[in-house]
């Protein structure tokens, strides 16, 4: 006997009424005591439809380090509404992502792509039409490296808290725009759940981005931080989706490059003064070690005389006459008188 198959539209009036039945008494009939028992609950009241699409797709390209691969996959786990895809090729052009995102029927991006495997940059696109911004990511601190004690429901929908300075700059009002649309949660997504229970805050400090995520605590509404936290350095902003007319350049941004550069001369001339001080240290020595040898008292006592001219003996000297001593007795008698 085949099943029994439903069709399409029945039921639909009294799909969401519940009926609940009570357990008779002894005394009344089970007729009576079934219409008496019956008690009927009513629909809910939010009859919600899932109408914003967004979808997100993260990922990012080869050569990237675990710190980020953890960021990658906090992020995903904190938003419902994104999917993954695998990583793509450095040697592929960044306008490939847009086919991505396509395939993917997502209509946002969060793309990280990895340099030099130590420096890693942010694209945030609305896909395919834009626009998007770039970043240097800094300071990425993930879920399992911080601990903190925060915690929130899986899937739960946030708070999108941000600066006042971004509704003063175009730019900053862009950014705002992008960020609302991409780490919102739609409402009734079939993956989300029906809580606000934690706060994303973007806040500008030191002419960047701070991310941070903070749980909501029912009894006295204060917060507790989550994670992760990333800063991001704003480079660009263009018209298209990875591309495009440059809408707005940051003026302030220093590439990695540059500052490692830069770390690297002040460490060369630091050298090079040591060098200096000890060259000029050697020079002193050498310059004290001349005057020692060099006595300058030793002339002090020298008084200028006429000079006296030179004699050149040239004969022999006379012999010197030699006077005896008469009162002198010989050695016999010295003798003599010795032995007496």
């Amino acid at each position: 006997m085949s099943a029994f198959k439903r069709k399409r539209g029945q039921g639909s009036a009294d799909k969401n009424v519940k009926k609940v039945k009570f357990v008779a008494s002894g005394d009344e009939s089970p007729d009576e005591a079934e219409e008496k028992n019956e008690v009927t609950i009513p629909a809910p009241v939010s009859k919600g439809k899932w109408t914003n699409k967004e979808r997100v797709l993260i990922f990012s390209s080869r050569g990237i380090n675990f710190r980020t691969r953890h960021l990658m996959q906090d992020l995903r786990t904190m938003m419902p509404h994104s999917k993954a895809d695998t990583k793509m090729d450095r040697k592929d052009k960044l306008f490939i992502v847009n086919e991505v995102c396509e395939i993917k029927n997502c209509n946002k991006c969060l793309f990280f792509e990895a340099k030099k495997k130590q420096d890693l940059y942010m694209w945030i696109s609305n896909s395919p039409h834009g626009p998007s911004a770039k970043f240097l990511v800094q300071n990425i601190h993930t879920l399992a490296e911080l601990k903190m004690t925060g915690n929130c429901l899986k899937g739960s929908r946030p708070l999108l808290s941000f600066d006042p300075k971004f509704d003063k700059e175009p730019h900053f009002a862009v950014l705002k725009e992008l960020f609302t649309q991409t780490f919102s949660t739609p409402r009734y997504h079939p993956k989300s759940q029906p809580f606000v229970d934690h706060v994303f805050t973007f806040t500008i400090a030191d002419k960047r981005i701070w991310f941070r995520n903070y749980q909501i605590i029912e009894e006295d509404a204060s917060l507790v931080e989550i994670g992760p936290r990333f800063v991001l350095n704003l480079i660009k902003i263009f018209q298209g989706s990875f591309g495009g007319p440059t809408l707005y350049e940051n003026p302030d941004f220093q590439s990695p490059n540059m500052h490692r550069r830069e770390i690297r001369l002040a460490a060369a001339a630091r050298v090079r003064e040591k060098q200096m001080v000890k060259e000029l240290q050697k020079m002193k020595r050498t310059e004290a070690k001349e005057d020692v040898a060099k006595d300058v008292t030793a002339d002090v006592f020298l008084t200028p005389a006429e000079e006296k001219p030179v004699h050149i003996q040239t004969e022999a000297p006379e012999p010197k006459v030699v006077k005896k001593n008469k009162h002198k007795a010989f050695k016999r008698q010295r003798m003599q008188r010795a032995r007496r």
